[in-house]
């Protein structure tokens, strides 16, 4: 019994990885040229991914979803927080008008979009709860805003801080887009107290970046360069499983 306890508080110690695969229920999100739905390569890829950090033994792992769901963009952040992420990671697969455009991009949130394509791409994340007809809660007050806004402008650094690290390992592996670091108003990314980013795994609308997420080998070595910066992350923030 005793063991059982302090397995269950060393896992609690652990740091904790918030894996939220985009999109779910009603709201589809991109579908690929071949027919792959982003609600189901986003799911395949959080699992696949929490698995494999599982596996380590250095972390703890909360999936917003873990079936085809719909969550609210703000529920999504709320899971995290009450299960007391220390970092949040939301999966995407995007598509465009130009099919010859492929590539991962991380994103961080910021009020000013980096590039009118950033800003495009999180008009089309955020409209997630009017597809589904889901009605956002109304803001805190403005005295709470004040006081979360101190906390964010802390956060907003250390999410940077993790996307240049992410883009560092994933440049190595993958194929990146061109300024792979961009910014726009996700509403996913607004926990004020978790650096947060949301990965473009790359272009279902790209018959190369289709098939790539659609290939176990590709995957497994996309999330091993995943792992290893959210392990180099963890470490700088002092995490003693990281």
């Amino acid at each position: 019994l005793g063991s059982a306890k302090d397995e269950a508080v060393a896992m609690k110690d652990r740091f904790t990885v918030a894996l939220d695969a985009g999109h779910g229920g009603a709201d589809g999100g991109a579908r690929g040229v071949n027919g792959t739905v982003e609600k189901q390569i986003t799911l395949l890829f959080s699992l696949e991914l929490k698995k494999k950090l599982e596996e380590t033994g250095r972390y703890r792992v909360v999936l917003t979803r873990e079936d085809d769901r719909f969550l609210r963009l703000d529920e999504r952040v709320r899971i995290a927080r009450e299960k007391g992420a220390d970092l949040f990671v939301s999966v995407h697969a995007d598509a465009i008008a130009i099919r010859s455009v492929r590539g991962a991009t991380v994103y961080t949130v910021s009020d000013k979009a980096s590039d009118a394509e950033a800003a495009a791409t999180a008009a089309r994340e955020n409209l997630s709860d009017e597809i589904a007809g889901k009605v956002p809660e109304e803001e805190q007050d403005e005295v709470e805003d004040i006081l979360v806004d101190l906390i964010r402008r802390e956060t907003h650094a250390f999410s940077i801080r993790f996307a240049r690290t992410l883009i560092g390992e994933l440049s190595s592996t993958v194929q990146m887009v061109k300024n792979p670091h961009r910014y726009a108003g996700f509403r996913v990314l607004r926990a004020p107290d978790i650096p947060s980013v949301l990965l473009e795994l790359g272009y279902l609308s790209n018959p190369k970046d289709e098939a790539q997420l659609r290939d176990p080998a590709w995957r497994e070595k996309t999330m091993a360069a995943i792992i290893d910066a959210i392990s180099y992350f963890a470490k700088a923030n002092g995490a003693a499983g990281g």
